[in-house]
């Protein structure tokens, strides 16, 4: 991952971390955490340079989780969370010229105990590297 996927990671993890309702938020996938909590993912990378400028674009995946009976809890951290995620603004080292919403999704998995709630919140971000100094 290029400084650009990771500055945007942390920029999106503190924006995540001020939504109470999420509880915990992880860089990536947790062995043991305790519902519900998100997780946030800078994955693919393209070349967005310009003739004077470095540039990139960054996918960046959100992953919610949740134990409950119904979507109904799910769905409003979904909102909650691409509230906050509309508020990232300060990338370090990297102008975010935009931040696009790209997909959903939210299925459940698992039987009895073990079921689950998953969603999944996709985004396009195109950043510049800002100047030296």
């Amino acid at each position: 991952m290029s400084g650009a996927g990771e500055a945007l990671q942390a920029a999106a993890l503190a924006r995540l971390a001020t939504v109470p309702a999420l509880g915990r938020v992880y860089p990536g996938s947790p062995l043991q955490g305790a519902t519900p909590y998100a997780t946030v993912e800078a994955g693919a990378e393209a070349d967005w340079s310009h003739k004077s400028g470095e540039g990139r674009e960054v996918r960046l995946a959100l992953s919610l989780r949740d134990a409950g009976e119904s979507p109904g809890r799910i769905r409003s951290l979904m909102a909650a969370a691409e509230a906050a995620i509309q508020t990232v603004a300060d990338v370090p080292g990297w102008q975010l010229v935009c931040l696009s919403y790209l997909r959903s999704r939210l299925v459940r998995g698992g039987t009895g105990r073990e079921a689950a709630w998953t969603a999944l919140i996709e985004y396009r971000a195109r950043l510049l590297a800002r100047p030296p100094g």
